[in-house]
């Protein structure tokens, strides 16, 4: 098994662990046995809690880095494209570990100067729409809607009816569209 493909393991066993059993069971001998690894081979790889949290993190905000930017790059509009984007990914295209956004809620509870590479790829998308050809106050709107769907869904505040999610995302994408 490659490093990688180990590192990507304890980052999943972690977010399961967070989304699961919460935040403050998030310990490294629950990770070591949730991914199945002996401590050490934990430590050989994140040689602390906040090794880890920050490894969370950085895959979050790789993740959905390269997902907006391989939509931006496929969207044949011009103006908009980055919004529709940023929609596209946080409605339809989470990956298979959607736990991994456990990863933001571990940071802030562990130290939120973890979130720096979130909040540098929120300062990037922000740029990015305000300067995507819509109203940049518009364009900031959809931002903020689509951030409240996500965040509510994240912290299972309240779980928007599939019909009602659908249309929401539809009247976004028209308004991403004008």
């Amino acid at each position: 098994m490659g490093r990688n493909s180990r590192k990507m393991e304890i980052l999943t066993a972690a977010s399961k662990i967070v989304s699961d059993r919460g935040i403050f069971n998030l310990t490294l001998e629950a990770v070591a046995e949730e991914a199945g690894i002996s401590k050490g081979g934990l430590l050989y790889h994140y040689p602390s809690k906040e090794a880890l949290v920050q490894g969370m993190v950085e895959h979050l905000a790789k993740n959905y880095r390269e997902k907006i930017e391989n939509n931006v790059e496929e969207d044949a509009g011009e103006n908009g494209k980055w919004t529709r984007s940023f929609l596209e990914v946080t409605f339809n295209q989470s990956y298979e570990n959607k736990d991994m956004n456990a990863g933001l809620l571990a940071a802030k509870a562990v130290n939120s100067d973890l979130l720096e590479p979130i909040r540098e790829a929120y300062k990037y998308w922000q740029t990015n729409i305000e300067n995507d050809g819509l109203d940049p106050v518009k364009a900031t709107i959809i931002r903020l809607a689509i951030d409240g769907v996500w965040l509510s869904e994240l912290f299972d505040i309240y779980q928007i009816e599939d019909e009602k999610k659908a249309e929401v995302y539809r009247r976004l994408k028209a308004w991403a569209e004008e």
